[in-house]
């Protein structure tokens, strides 16, 4: 094959992937909240590793969604703007949607029974933030249950801004959050089990809709 032709070689995880792994988690530990500043020169130095790949890191998710970068305020954390909610709230409920008529359709007792496991977590979660990965590692396993590859690689596209999403809702209001998540995902994995597919697909919607209203302060959980 001619130098034309040639594949490149590919390229290593390197580590600008790891410092982009410990920000992300940084960011969804809550050390880091929407709107934060993110200085390439401090994260530097509390990573012991040049700027090269900070920088290198922050382009990467800001390709996630996860931090905006801009010449003249620098980069920090995203802050969903209403219209940033209403995009994301539209695409996930379409994704959910089909995905909750695959899993009905086509999913295992086990696969089932991996989506049931996840809520169950929900029930030693002590605090908000790992309360939102439980809800974000449910909504995983419903993806992996629909069976659909193409739709699990669109979920993972906009997996991270869920996150963010969730983490907005709680910044916003945690008044019964660790009560209510697990109690909404309970009714979620019973209408899953008996293969109910209006009831599933009304008690998702319900539990978007939820989250939406809270950040628009539009209500309060009850």
């Amino acid at each position: 094959m001619n130098e034309r032709g040639r594949v490149t070689p590919a390229r290593r995880r390197g580590l600008a992937d790891e410092v982009a792994d410990r920000i992300r988690e940084a960011i969804f530990d809550g050390r880091y909240p929407p709107g934060a500043q993110l200085r390439e020169v401090e994260l530097s130095g509390d990573m012991d590793v040049s700027r090269g790949p900070v920088r290198e890191a922050l382009r990467l998710l800001e390709r996630e969604g996860l931090v905006h970068c801009a010449w003249h305020r620098g980069t920090t954390v995203t802050s969903l703007s209403p219209d940033d909610v209403a995009e994301l709230d539209s695409l996930r409920g379409a994704l959910e949607d089909l995905a909750v008529r695959e899993v009905i359709a086509r999913a295992s007792d086990e696969d089932l029974a991996s989506v049931a496991k996840t809520a169950d977590m929900m029930e030693r979660a002590d605090d908000a933030h790992e309360m939102v990965r439980c809800d974000i590692a449910f909504h995983d396993a419903v993806f992996a249950a629909a069976g659909h590859r193409r739709l699990a690689d669109a979920w993972d596209g906009i997996r991270c801004q869920v996150h963010l999403f969730l983490l907005t809702r709680i910044g916003r209001s945690t008044q019964d959050y660790l009560d209510r998540v697990p109690r909404e995902h309970r009714e979620l994995v019973a209408a899953l089990d008996a293969r109910d597919t209006e009831t599933a697909l009304t008690l998702f919607a319900a539990h978007r809709r939820l989250a939406v209203d809270v950040i628009s302060g539009s209500t309060e959980p009850s």
